[in-house]
């Protein structure tokens, strides 16, 4: 008589064992419940982060352009001029946000005659969907230009920048590298917004266009990032004879106290 192996009780259909049991659709529909109320709890900050973080990264590579064409400008020992797009004029990429990167090959027979550069480093997507630079600041950053920006327009009106919007003026970097100081603000905010909208804002003004400031050192090429002053800083620089250049990338929402600054400097001069 063959041999028929008895097979245990677990592996009959009748004693199946009770944790492979599968998901009933009640279960399965209110686990889906759950995921899609906190998706939507999420959902306004990540797209609040992630538009923030365009506008940074789009900071961050600007400053990375800036420091390209000084390079360049070096290597090639000839002047450089960076500038955004004239009223219908179109950006190396057909829009009308991107930077214009142009040198004057030949400063002797042919002065003042600036050639679009296209070297791969020079063209691309510098700023991001949206972003667009409102302001371009020429000189040194001080208290006083940032409370009465009128006092600042007599330093950006000079012969060689008369053909372009004084408000975004070309920024000329020479074969050393150096250029003057200059101040980039870049936003995401409508197209349709003024400089004169970018008054300094006061801490806690939800409805104040979010910004942030490239700062340039044209002598020495350090380029810093960071959020524009609130009122109650700047009138506290004010007060103390302070610059309104922290000299380190800078985004903190909360405002900056007398204590703050101090330990702000002595973080910038410690080794």
């Amino acid at each position: 008589m063959a041999y028929r192996p008895r097979h245990s009780g677990r592996f009959s259909r009748a004693g199946r064992n009770p944790l492979r049991r599968g998901f009933t659709l009640l279960e399965v529909s209110l686990v889906l419940g759950i995921l899609v109320l906190l998706a939507a709890l999420a959902m306004p900050n990540l797209i609040g982060e992630i538009e923030a973080r365009r506008l940074r990264v789009s900071a961050v590579q600007m400053r990375a352009l800036l420091e390209l064409v000084r390079h360049n400008a070096q290597f090639d020992g000839k002047r450089y001029r960076i500038r955004f797009p004239e009223e219908d004029e179109l950006d190396p990429i057909g829009g009308d946000r991107q930077p214009i990167i142009e040198r004057e090959d030949d400063p002797l027979e042919e002065p003042d005659e600036w050639k679009v550069v296209t070297n791969p480093w020079a063209v691309g997507e510098t700023l991001l969907r949206d972003v667009w630079c409102v302001q371009a600041r020429l000189g040194r950053p001080t208290v006083e230009k940032l409370l009465d920006p009128e006092v600042s327009v007599a330093d950006k009106l000079e012969a060689s920048m008369e053909d372009f919007d004084e408000n975004r003026p070309p920024l000329y970097v020479e074969p050393d590298g150096t250029s003057p100081w200059v101040t980039y603000v870049i936003t995401q905010a409508d197209r349709d917004l003024e400089p004169e909208d970018l008054e300094p804002p006061v801490y806690g003004d939800e409805e104040h266009p979010e910004c942030v400031e490239i700062i340039v050192e044209g002598l020495t090429g350090m380029i810093w990032l960071q959020r524009p002053l609130y009122e109650e800083e700047l009138d506290l620089f004010e007060e103390n004879g302070w610059p309104p250049v922290l000299r380190k990338d800078f985004f903190q929402r909360q405002a900056l106290t007398e204590d703050d600054f101090e330990e702000l400097r002595e973080s910038e001069i410690s080794p």
